[in-house]
């Protein structure tokens, strides 16, 4: 499990989350939602130890994670950023395998997996340089995989990545989630949160306003509470559009 507690941020003396506790679970999908500003960025760097805690802790399996080894946390918490640098112009291949240096081997069936689920075998062998933003999207989330994590967090994973890649992008995640690993994801469209996701965390102003399955997490009233929209849901489970206009 990973676990915040009473978990408060701040990020440039301003706090940007408050008195926040949840306890995520291996297997599922979580997506946290909230509108701009809500501090969704913020806490997944603290989830992923990269955000010291002005108050309470984020907890790994019991074990405070600010307590362990650097290694020992990137070996189970692969982070995506939401704007990731890239260092140096190397070919695709060799920054996928990059996400092998926390267990210090080539990983090369990790590798190669990662390469596969993504789509990115034709351009193995192409620089970073001469990626779309899509293309450069699905490079870096592949580095991620390749480390074979027990969580992967990602900020918006989906944002660069056309509807194809995008679908493609939630059933490998969902295809992680089966095998055991915890999946969290901040994402914008709320109706990738209600179609995909096992539950959602929704933020606003820093603190947490629901927790829970997409269908109560996103009820048209904490849409109205989180957003000031009022909304309402089409269609059936998993196949649901959001219908929204000024409340």
């Amino acid at each position: 499990m990973l676990s915040a507690q009473n978990l408060a941020l701040e990020r440039g003396g301003t706090r940007v989350v408050d008195s926040l506790s949840a306890t995520l679970v291996p297997g599922q999908i979580t997506a946290i939602v909230g509108p701009n500003g809500a501090g969704k960025s913020s806490l997944l760097l603290g989830l992923a130890g990269l955000l010291a805690p002005a108050q309470g802790r984020v907890t790994l399996e019991d074990a405070a994670l600010a307590s362990l080894h650097p290694r020992t946390r990137a070996q189970a918490i692969g982070y995506l950023p939401q704007t990731p640098d890239i260092a140096w112009d190397v070919a695709v291949e060799s920054l996928v395998a990059l996400g092998r240096l926390p267990w210090r081997d080539r990983g090369t069936a990790a590798v190669e997996a990662a390469l596969a689920a993504l789509a990115l075998e034709p351009l193995r062998r192409r620089p970073v340089s001469q990626l779309s933003g899509g293309e450069r999207a699905r490079v870096l989330l592949a580095r991620v995989l390749a480390g074979q994590p027990r969580w992967i967090l990602a900020d918006e994973p989906l944002a660069a990545l056309d509807l194809a890649h995008q679908l493609s992008l939630i059933a490998h995640l969902r295809a992680c989630a089966r095998l055991g690993q915890g999946v969290v994801v901040v994402v914008h469209d709320l109706g990738i949160a209600m179609n995909h996701a096992d539950r959602v965390l929704a933020l606003k102003g820093g603190q947490l306003i629901a927790d829970g399955p997409p269908q109560t997490a996103l009820a048209p009233e904490v849409i109205a509470q989180g957003w000031g929209v009022s909304a309402r849901w089409l269609g059936q489970p998993g196949a649901q559009a959001l219908v929204a206009g000024q409340s």
